[in-house]
C-alpha cells in the first residue's frame, strides 16, 4: 500500500502560492511564499519567476513580492462584489462627505469581514483593512455588525475558536461578545472602542438587501479621542439603509460572497 501523499500538480502549486497573499500581506518574500505554499525554494522560485514574467506577481525593487496588475485586473471582475461595491460607493462618499473620517465596505466571507472598499482622506486615522482584505469579526465594527446577523452556527464557530487580543482593550470572552452581539441585533449599530488598534473606534451599521437579509456592513473608523459616535450614529445608519435601498432594487448586487 503507497502510503505516500499524492503528488500537486503545477496548477495545484500556483494556486498554493497566490493564495500566500490571501492574509493580506502586500508584500512578501520568495521565502514567505514558498513557506505559506508549503514549496521547496527551488520550486518556488521557478513558480514566482514565471508568474512574476506574466504579470501576476510583481517583483519590488528591494526583492519582495506582490499581486501584480494582471491579477488585479482579473480580480476586481468578480461579478458579486463588484456590483455591491458600484452601488455602495456613492453613500459611502456622502458619507466621507459628511463626517471626513474613514468610511469601510465589507461582507462575511470564511468567518472573517473582506473589506470591499475603504474611503480615507488626508487627516484620516490610518487602518490596517485594505481593498480585498479581510479583518476579524469580533474586533471590528464592521466584523461585529456581519457577525451579529450571521446565524447561530456561525457565531458559535467563530466564538468557539481563536479570539486573538489585537489590544488591551480587545474583547476576548466569548460570553461579552454574545452580549455584545444581542445589543447590535437589537439597535442596529455597533462600536468598538480601541480594539483593532490603539487609539481608533469606530461605528458600523448592517446593509439590508432583499428579505431583510444582512449582506454587508458599513462604518466610520475615527481617532478616539476626537470622536463622539452617538453623532456619527446617525449618518452610518442612513448611509447604510438607503444603499440597503439600491440593493432591493437590484438584488443580484446584494448576494452573499461566501
Amino acid at each position: 500500500m503507497n502510503d505516500q501523499p499524492p503528488v500537486r500538480g503545477v496548477a495545484a502549486r500556483v494556486t498554493d502560492i497566490l493564495a500566500a497573499f490571501l492574509p493580506g500581506d502586500v508584500r512578501l518574500t520568495l521565502t514567505e511564499i514558498c513557506r505559506r505554499a508549503g514549496l521547496p525554494l527551488t520550486t518556488g522560485h521557478r513558480l514566482v519567476g514565471e508568474l512574476t514574467a506574466a504579470g501576476f506577481l510583481e517583483r519590488l525593487p528591494e526583492g519582495s513580492y506582490r499581486v501584480g496588475r494582471r491579477l488585479w485586473r482579473i480580480g476586481a471582475q468578480a461579478a458579486e462584489p463588484r456590483g455591491l461595491r458600484e452601488l455602495a460607493l456613492p453613500y459611502m462618499a456622502d458619507l466621507y462627505a459628511a463626517t471626513r473620517e474613514n468610511v469601510q465596505l465589507a461582507v462575511l466571507a470564511e468567518d472573517r469581514a473582506l473589506c470591499l472598499e475603504r474611503l480615507r482622506g488626508p487627516q484620516s486615522v490610518p487602518l490596517f483593512s485594505r481593498v480585498a482584505g479581510d479583518l476579524p469579526l469580533h474586533a471590528t465594527g464592521v466584523g461585529k455588525v456581519l457577525l451579529a446577523f450571521a446565524g447561530e452556527e456561525t457565531a458559535d464557530r467563530v466564538l468557539g475558536g481563536p479570539l486573538p487580543a489585537h489590544t488591551p482593550h480587545t474583547v476576548t470572552d466569548p460570553a461579552r461578545l454574545r452580549a455584545e452581539l444581542a445589543e447590535i441585533r437589537r439597535t442596529g449599530l455597533a462600536h468598538t472602542l480601541e480594539e483593532m488598534s490603539a487609539g481608533t473606534c469606530s461605528a458600523a451599521a448592517p446593509v439590508l438587501g432583499p428579505g431583510d437579509e444582512v449582506v454587508a456592513a458599513l462604518s466610520v473608523v475615527v481617532w478616539r479621542h476626537s470622536a463622539d459616535l452617538r453623532r456619527l450614529d446617525p449618518a452610518v445608519r442612513s448611509a447604510a439603509r438607503d444603499l440597503g435601498r439600491d440593493l432591493v432594487a437590484a438584488p443580484s448586487a446584494g448576494r452573499k460572497s461566501q
